[in-house]
């Protein structure tokens, strides 16, 4: 009977994944709607964070600057600034970020400005509001679908092990293999069932946020001749949004991603 404290294992795993998918989904259900209910729409920066985190509200300053012709993004991956007058605080912070010069290389500046104050104040309203969930604070849907995939080969590998050691054991292998079919058949069922129920599009989106993403995707649809839907669609879908293939080139010289 070796077998069976590695089902029990397997269990354990399958388990404990299970449940803090279960809580993770709860706890976002039932912030869901706090703060969200008088919003009509989201900003493009808010757009941006929601889809892609404090990089991609950096990328779209840049772009957004780049497409204003107040910043000249060359396809070398480096970054001039024409009009040095920033008109919020993020583009305060990417032209803070380029530095006294007024040229530098974009991937430093993209770091800068998604690290930079302006974009935690930007995530906190968003946290407070019920639009966004914290990152790395181990209880986003997101996060538990990660580890019930995990758990999907590590109930696997213990099924494979059992199978395959060479020690006699009273039980026919093909009920042992049923046995441990049944905590894969949990694992896999769970996850089969967040595809369908949760589909998290966004890890920084908290459900709420999610739905207005949903309303910003559809206006990115439109026109991108026209800025607001044109700069919605990077905000959305990122940098390879972006139609002039020298801005394109320019995000190729790009660094790891950030944590906020």
């Amino acid at each position: 009977m070796f077998w069976v404290p590695l089902l029990l294992l397997a269990w354990a795993i399958a388990g404990v994944a299970g449940l803090r998918l279960c809580r993770a989904a709860v706890r976002e259900a039932a912030a869901a709607g706090d703060g969200a209910g008088g919003r009509r729409g989201l900003t493009l920066y808010e757009a941006a964070f929601l889809s892609g985190g404090p990089a991609r509200v950096a990328d779209l300053t840049l772009v957004a600057m780049a497409r204003q012709r107040r910043l000249l993004l060359a396809h070398t991956g480096w970054a001039t600034v024409v009009d040095p007058r920033g008109r919020d605080d993020m583009e305060r912070t990417v032209i803070g970020a380029i530095g006294p010069e007024g040229q530098s290389p974009i991937a430093p500046v993209r770091k800068a400005a998604a690290t930079a104050e302006a974009v935690r104040a930007l995530a906190e309203r968003l946290v407070g509001a019920g639009l966004a969930v914290r990152e790395g604070d181990g209880r986003t849907v997101a996060q538990a679908l990660r580890r019930m995939r995990l758990a999907v080969p590590a109930v696997a590998g213990l099924a494979a092990v059992a199978l395959l050691m060479p020690v006699p054991s009273p039980m026919p292998r093909p009920l042992v293999a049923l046995w441990f079919a049944l905590p894969l058949a949990f694992t896999l069922g769970c996850l089969a069932i967040a595809r369908f129920e949760l589909s998290p599009a966004s890890p920084w989106a908290s459900p709420a946020g999610q739905r207005l993403l949903a309303s910003a995707r559809r206006a990115a649809a439109g026109d991108t001749d026209d800025d607001r839907a044109y700069l919605t669609s990077v905000a959305v879908r990122g940098v390879h949004a972006v139609g002039e293939p020298q801005v394109r080139a320019a995000f190729a010289h790009r660094e790891p991603r950030v944590e906020w």
